[in-house]
């Protein structure tokens, strides 16, 4: 597997990583074993996880992982923070005393010293910028945190943040990106460029939508028949997307491959994309994803995806005209 830059930053990591958010659910501790094993012998190295996940058990299950299983240094393990995980002043928010009783706690979790990327889960309007910065800054001064990211994060919020900080920078933003939701593009694709920040698409699969499983129903073994993921899914469940995932199995039996690659090789190749976050409930699933790593679209088929999934931009996006 390939490696890039993360952002304007020495970490170089797989351009695919591994998410772990159906572990501790969906997908069991054996089932996750075999997935890091795949993911790491494909040349994978960036494993994301959060500290909500499983209210924690994912970042249990991956710290069990590591050391016999996978050399904690074949990794660059990823976390995140501030999203609610419990009662009381210090179970969630970006203030300095629940980001680093966050930290303490996932790295008690994961069974390590540091996280090579810590990432702050979401923008937190309540608690001073400058009070969250400085946290980052202390954290990676402590030698817990390597690297700083954000995610989900608007185009001025990231400039914001980004221009912030004084001794770190951020070096990524996790953001839901496929050829179904393209809204980054407006402002936080070139306010990542401009800052030298890398983009890790989450959902880069369309939430599952973009690899055709749902064009004639909704499987029974499915996210969308499920009840905690049905209206996850649904999102992305419209006219509009079933116009894109028709001309995504077009281009895929065009080419003698799988939708999911088709949709996966389109975002792993936009514009600042570093590596699309791909969650898997098995390795069989986990397989079509690492497949897709052969693929690079001809450039025919991949204006008409352009064409077909193109978003409105608009004032002040295209002004002056």
């Amino acid at each position: 597997m390939e490696n890039r830059q993360l952002g304007a930053s020495g970490l170089r990591v797989s351009r695919m990583a591994l998410g772990t958010m159906s572990w501790g659910t969906e997908t069991d501790a054996e089932e996750a074993a075999n997935q890091l094993v795949s993911f790491v012998d494909a040349g994978g190295t960036l494993v994301d996880t959060a500290d909500i996940y499983a209210e924690g058990e994912a970042e249990r299950i991956l710290g069990s992982l590591l050391g016999d299983l996978v050399p904690r240094d074949d990794i660059v393990l990823a976390t995140k923070a501030v999203a609610r995980r419990t009662d009381g002043p210090f179970g969630g928010g970006a203030s300095r005393g629940a980001l680093l009783s966050a930290l303490d706690a996932s790295l008690r979790r994961l069974g390590v010293d540091h996280v090579d990327l810590w990432q702050l889960h979401a923008w937190d309007g309540s608690v001073p910028l400058e009070e969250t910065l400085a946290t980052l800054e202390f954290a990676v001064d402590s030698g817990r945190v390597r690297y700083a990211g954000v995610a989900n994060y608007t185009g001025w919020q990231l400039a914001t943040a980004a221009q912030g900080l004084r001794r770190q920078r951020i070096v990524s933003t996790q953001v839901e990106y496929s050829l179904l939701e393209r809204s980054v593009e407006r402002e936080v694709a070139p306010a990542a460029a401009h800052h030298g920040i890398g983009l890790l698409p989450w959902a880069p699969l369309g939430r599952g939508v973009l690899t055709g499983k749902y064009r004639s129903g909704t499987p029974a073994d499915s996210r969308g028949a499920s009840s905690t993921y049905a209206g996850y899914v649904e999102q992305h469940r419209t006219e509009r997307a079933g116009r894109i995932v028709e001309a995504v199995a077009t281009a895929a039996d065009g080419l003698g491959t799988s939708p999911l690659a088709v949709a996966l090789a389109w975002v792993r190749d936009r514009p600042g994309v570093v590596a699309p976050v791909v969650g898997a409930r098995d390795t069989g699933q986990l397989a079509g994803s690492l497949a897709a790593e052969e693929l690079t679209l001809p450039r025919a088929i991949r204006a008409a995806l352009d064409d077909v999934s193109a978003i409105e931009f608009g004032y002040p996006e295209r002004w002056p005209r």
